[in-house]
């Protein structure tokens, strides 16, 4: 890793921290700012033509959220016009298109294709906790977060069933996730383990695309790859897909079990009814690999990423393995 960048991931830590920790509206702005001022030069570790298109894009919109969010603190602070459910209006309006949250959102999948997987994987996940965090301070369950996670959950699904790029497929993914959270987001605790699992099977997901380089569609099924690999990546769509009993069913149950204790039964139908589109995507990337160019290779032959495939493999298959040893 180079300097610069071990430099700018230490202050892309520390400002998330510096959000988090804050107790005034000033602070956090800052973090913010310090946060956003970090991840464009890692976004430009390598300068071709489509990091610096997903650079510029990055800085215009996280720069006009920070200006809202920066503009309603100042008048909520002089006690100007506007009452303050307005401004809390418009603040959660600025943390939702930081996190790229729908309707919000054009500019998350357009970015994600821009950049390099790595870099994705910290964009899905990471740069979400301090706008997630501020959200749940605010403590307030309006019709703005309401109506982000239905449109969220549902633009999530159906705006990724016609991508043929997997960058992009998986900003959609993110997208319909982050609505699920910002549901579970009344539940400190709760939305930080849906977090925590969703940013491990990310960082997986991307580290075995790296590892591939696969970046469309039609490259999954084109790849050598054996048996034990393919049953690997199979395992982790389904598992990103939160079918059961593979581990990403845990957050999903977690907050259906949350939302039903809420009497939230219709939001939750029709979160479950789109995460079933979203399930029909990822098949349509494995059917394509079980399918097509599928040669024959010894079961236990791996390749030279065998800790890569166990770990994702093991994984996956945590939750029905402790449920084993509980029943035994």
């Amino acid at each position: 890793m180079k300097k610069s960048s071990l430099m700018f991931s230490t202050i892309l830590i520390i400002s998330t921290m510096v959000t988090l920790s804050s107790n005034n509206w000033i602070s956090m702005w800052m973090g913010l700012e310090l946060n956003m001022m970090s991840f464009i030069p890692l976004i430009l570790n390598k300068i071709n033509k489509s990091s610096s298109e997903a650079a510029m894009i990055y800085f215009l919109i996280q720069s006009m959220s920070s200006m809202m969010m920066l503009m309603m603190v100042l008048i909520n602070m002089y006690n100007y016009v506007l009452s303050m459910n307005m401004i809390n209006s418009i603040i959660n309006i600025s943390l939702l298109i930081k996190l790229g949250a729908a309707p919000f959102h054009m500019w998350m999948p357009e970015i994600l294709s821009k950049m390099e997987w790595m870099k994705c994987s910290i964009l899905m996940t990471w740069q979400k906790i301090a706008p997630l965090m501020m959200i749940n301070n605010m403590n307030n369950s309006g019709l703005i977060i309401y109506m982000s996670i239905i449109w969220s959950v549902s633009i999530g699904s159906l705006g990724g069933i016609n991508q043929t790029s997997l960058r992009k497929m998986m900003g959609y993914s993110s997208i319909s996730h982050l609505g699920w959270m910002l549901a579970i987001n009344k539940a400190m605790n709760l939305w930080i383990i849906y977090l925590i699992i969703y940013s491990v099977m990310i960082v997986l997901m991307c580290w075995l695309f790296l590892d591939y380089k696969m970046y469309f569609i039609n490259q999954v099924s084109m790849m050598n790859m054996n048996n034990t690999e393919k049953i690997s990546l199979f395992t982790m769509m389904l598992s990103m897909g939160g079918l059961p009993p593979f581990i990403g069913f845990l957050p999903k149950w977690i907050t259906i079990q949350s939302m039903i204790n809420e009497k939230e039964f219709l939001c939750i139908f029709i979160m479950i009814m789109f995460s079933l589109i979203i399930l029909m995507y990822y098949l349509r990337v494995m059917t394509n690999m079980y399918m097509s160019f599928n040669s024959s290779v010894k079961w236990i032959t791996f390749h030279k990423n065998k800790t890569l495939t166990l770990t994702i493999f093991l994984i996956n298959m945590s939750l029905p393995l402790i449920m084993i040893v509980d029943i035994m």
